[in-house]
C-alpha cells in the first residue's frame, strides 16, 4: 500500500518513519509545503530531535520512506492519507484563545477533493475537536464525483522525548471510524498497518466521535494531575512539607499511581494547554459552563505556578533583578526534545526581562533563533546571551535557574559553578532535579518547588 502523510512536523515525521521502519512492504511519503522543513528531513540534521529517530530515518529514507513538497502526486498515488497538520488555538474571531483553528485541516480536505482520482482512506492524525471528521467528510463527499472517501480518527499519544519508544511499544493505538461495512473495512486496513508490530489487543477501535474526544480527554487528565500536584506544592512551601515526599506517598496508592505527579514550574508543550482550551470551548459550545470552568481551572493553576516561580525569584533576590545576570539552564519544554512550544522557560524569561534582568541561556538542543522568536526579541538584544555550555552561562551569574530537566544538568560540577558566581549565589530548581541539601552545603541559597 502507498501511504501519504500531509504535514512533516513533530507527529507526522516520527510516526511515518516508524510505520516505514515496521512495514517495509508499504511505501510512505511525507509531504509539506514548507520547502525548508522537507530539505531538513532529507538532510543529516533533522528538524525534529527525538532519541532514536535519526537512526530510523537513515535506515528507511530513500527505500520506502520519502519526504517531498509534491503534495498533489503523493495524494493521487496514496490509498491512505494521514492528516498531520497544525491545529493551533485560534487567535481571532469566535472562540479566540480557546477554539482550535481548523483552517489547515479544511485546506487539506479541499486539496484531497481536488486532486484525488480514486477512493481514499483519510486518517485524522492531528489533535482535533469532536466532530471535526464530520466537516472533513462533508467537504470530501460534496466533491466526490463518484469517488468514495472513508474518514478515520487515529489520534497520537506521543510524549515528546520518548516518541520513538511510544511508537514502538504504545500503550494503545486508537482507531475510530464509521460502523458501516465500508467504514469497518477502512478501519481494518489501518488495524493491519499497526498490527505489523503492535499486539492486536492494544489496538482499540471505536466510533469516530469517541476517538476524537479520547485524545482531548487523555491530555486533560494528564495536565490535571500536574496542576493538582503543583497546587499542593504551594501549600508545601507554606507549611514546610516536601512535595516530592507527598507525591511519593500518594503515588504508592494503587488507585492513584505515581505517574505525572512530579511538581515543577509548570507544564508546556504543544498539546496540553491547546487541548484543554479546546475542551473548554467545546463544553461552552454545548451549554456546559460548569464543566468548562472545571477544566479551565487546570490552565489557571498552571499559569499561577509560573507566575509564582517568577515572584519567588524576585522576592529571594532582594526584590530586584535589574542588571543582574541570571543563568537559565534549559529552554525546551521538557528534556530530550528541541520543542519550545508553551515552555515554562518562555514565560519566566519574559517576566525577568520585564524586570530588566540580563539572561544567559543554555539549552543543549534549542537554537538561539528559536529562543529569539519565542521571546519576541531581536538577535542583537543586549540583555540576552546565548551560551554553548552551562558553565559559560553561570560564569559571573547572580542566580541559576533550572527550567528543563536535562540529564546533563545533574552531572554538573556545582562547586566549580559556585566559585565563579556572584555572592550570595542563588539557585532555583524549577524541576526538583538537584539535591538541594548538597547545594546548600556548597554555599548556594538553593530553592526547589514545593520545598523550603
Amino acid at each position: 500500500m502507498k501511504i501519504c502523510c500531509i504535514g512533516a512536523g513533530y507527529v507526522g515525521g516520527p510516526t511515518m518513519a516508524m510505520i516505514a521502519h515496521k512495514c517495509p512492504n508499504h511505501t510512505v511519503t511525507v509531504v509539506d509545503i514548507n520547502q525548508a522543513r522537507i530539505d531538513a528531513w532529507n538532510s543529516d540534521k533533522l528538524p525534529v530531535f527525538e532519541p532514536g529517530l535519526d537512526a530510523i530515518v537513515q535506515a528507511t529514507r530513500g527505500k520506502n520512506l520519502f519526504f517531498s513538497t509534491d503534495v498533489d502526486t503523493a495524494i493521487r498515488e496514496a490509498e491512505m492519507i494521514f492528516l498531520s497538520v497544525n491545529t493551533p488555538t485560534k487567535t481571532f474571531g469566535v472562540g479566540a484563545g480557546r477554539a482550535a483553528d481548523l483552517r489547515f485541516i479544511e485546506k487539506c480536505a479541499r486539496k484531497i477533493a481536488e486532486v484525488a482520482q480514486d477512493d481514499k482512506i483519510v486518517v485524522e492524525k492531528s489533535t482535533l475537536p469532536v466532530r471535526t471528521a464530520e466537516s472533513v467528510k462533508r467537504i470530501l463527499e460534496s466533491n466526490s464525483n463518484g469517488r468514495s472517501f472513508q474518514i478515520l480518527s487515529n489520534p497520537e499519544f506521543l510524549a515528546e522525548g520518548t516518541a520513538m519508544a511510544d511508537l514502538e511499544a504504545p500503550d494503545r493505538v486508537l482507531i475510530g471510524g464509521d460502523p458501516t461495512p465500508e467504514g469497518k473495512a477502512a478501519i481494518q486496513k489501518l488495524v493491519d498497518v499497526y498490527t505489523s508490530w503492535v499486539p492486536r489487543e492494544r489496538v482499540l477501535t471505536t466510533n469516530i466521535w469517541s476517538s476524537e474526544l479520547s485524545k482531548l480527554t487523555a491530555n486533560a487528565f494528564l495536565a490535571q494531575r500536574i496542576s493538582s500536584i503543583n497546587a499542593i506544592s504551594a501549600l508545601c512551601e507554606a507549611t514546610e512539607a516536601n512535595v516530592d515526599e507527598v507525591a511519593h506517598a500518594i503515588g504508592t496508592d494503587s488507585r492513584i499511581g505515581p505517574k505525572f505527579l512530579k511538581s515543577s514550574v509548570g507544564f508546556g508543550g504543544s498539546c496540553f494547554q491547546k487541548d484543554i482550551l479546546n475542551l473548554v470551548y467545546l463544553c461552552e459550545h454545548f451549554g456546559l459552563p460548569e464543566v468548562a470552568a472545571y477544566w479551565n481551572s487546570v490552565i489557571e493553576m498552571n499559569d499561577y505556578q509560573k507566575r509564582r516561580f517568577s515572584r519567588r525569584i524576585l522576592s529571594a533576590m532582594f526584590n530586584t533583578v535589574s542588571d543582574k545576570k541570571i543563568a537559565v539552564l534549559g529552554f525546551a519544554f521538557k528534556k530530550d526534545t528541541n520543542d519550545t512550544r508553551e515552555s515554562a522557560a518562555i514565560y519566566i524569561c519574559k517576566d525577568l526581562l520585564e524586570e530588566q534582568a540580563n539572561l544567559a541561556i543554555y539549552d543543549p538542543k534549542v537554537e538561539s533563533a528559536q529562543i529569539q522568536r519565542d521571546l519576541g526579541i531581536d538577535a542583537d538584544n543586549e540583555r540576552v546571551q546565548y551560551c554553548q555550555s552551562a558553565y559559560e552561562a553561570t560564569q559571573g551569574a547572580h542566580a541559576v535557574l533550572i527550567l528543563t530537566e536535562w540529564d546533563e544538568f545533574k552531572a554538573l560540577d556545582f562547586q566549580k559553578i559556585y566559585e565563579t558566581m556572584q555572592l550570595p549565589a542563588f539557585l532555583f530548581d524549577g524541576r526538583n532535579l538537584l539535591d538541594l541539601e548538597a547545594l546548600r552545603a556548597i554555599g548556594f541559597e538553593a530553592r526547589g518547588i514545593g520545598q523550603g
